[in-house]
């Protein structure tokens, strides 16, 4: 059994939190779970819930099927979550993640927010086809001195940073040789970690300049309200709850870096130490160890987490 204060910050997963099979214990256990499986394939136009039930991986991988699953999960556990009474202080999403978090803060309705990961999917997909990039971790090296090998770079294409995940674990993206250079320098400074992301695009970086179009085209005819709860954004790390601020900010994030080590950071300063990780995975958990152990942070991924939770 969980005990938690009031005071909490939900988070919510991105790409990488995945698993073949997430979900079905939701599917089969609550009336929330199937009926927003079911409204799923419809918006989606195919079966969606067979491939993040039943696979196989390298189906679920693919970056047009990996965000609407997450997304669909991890509003399913949020939406159970606030119907056993529990309220978010403030949200925060991971990339994709803040689709989710925007959806349960009551800026956008669960078919708004996955018609729009739709799109955003597909398109990121599509970018990743028509400019090949690629994406590594590097863990052990000081954030400053990963900006300066990424600036110092001079061949063709370019390198960023693409996550400020926690201190010494870095996400860079760009141009495949690009981020080899980049990798082969990291390490000859010192890094632990150097690997390549099994993911199909150089996402947040300039390499997702073609996804904005189709992406600024659905944010604009979608409609948004005022957030409920603040919502603390990938791209400056501040609160906000207005809804034409937020749009803004989901579009950016496209083409800059997810600011999470900043975003705990921020939210913690407001006192608040207790986080839920609200969907599949533990990566934002194991990210909050990284950036400051005292935190309280719990997951819930699954209907079994759920039961568990009390006040």
């Amino acid at each position: 059994m969980v005990t938690f204060e009031n005071n909490i910050a939900w988070l919510f997963p991105g790409q990488a939190s995945q698993k073949v099979g997430m979900g079905f214990d939701l599917y089969e256990n609550t009336e929330v779970g199937l009926d927003l499986f079911q409204k799923a394939n419809h918006i989606m136009g195919y079966d969606i819930q067979k491939i993040i039930f039943k696979g196989p991986d390298e189906t679920l991988l693919q970056t047009q099927h990996t965000q609407p699953a997450i997304y669909i999960v991890s509003v399913i556990l949020g939406t159970l979550l606030l119907e056993k009474g529990f309220t978010p202080s403030v949200v925060a999403g991971h990339s994709l993640g803040e689709y989710s978090a925007l959806t349960i803060a009551g800026s956008i309705d669960f078919e708004t927010g996955l018609n729009l990961v739709k799109v955003r999917s597909e398109s990121m997909a599509a970018a990743g086809e028509q400019k090949k990039g690629s994406m590594s971790a590097i863990v052990g090296l000081k954030d400053n001195l990963i900006t300066e090998i990424c600036k110092s770079y001079k061949g063709a294409g370019l390198v960023v940073i693409a996550n400020f995940n926690s201190p010494q674990q870095i996400v860079i993206s760009g141009d495949t040789k690009a981020i080899d250079w980049a990798m082969k320098i990291a390490k000859e400074s010192g890094a632990k970690i150097c690997i390549k992301l099994n993911v199909s695009g150089a996402f947040h970086s300039p390499l997702m300049r073609p996804a904005r179009e189709d992406l600024s085209n659905a944010l604009e005819k979608a409609h948004f309200s005022n957030a409920n709860y603040p919502l603390f954004t990938n791209v400056n790390a501040k609160p906000l709850t207005d809804k034409t601020k937020i749009k803004d900010c989901l579009i950016k994030q496209l083409e800059n870096p997810v600011l999470w080590s900043d975003i705990i950071i921020a939210i913690n300063n407001l006192g608040i130490q207790s986080f839920f990780e609200v969907g599949p995975g533990k990566v934002l958990q194991g990210l909050n160890k990284r950036i400051n152990r005292k935190l309280k942070t719990v997951g819930f991924g699954t209907f079994q987490e759920l039961k568990d939770l009390n006040v």
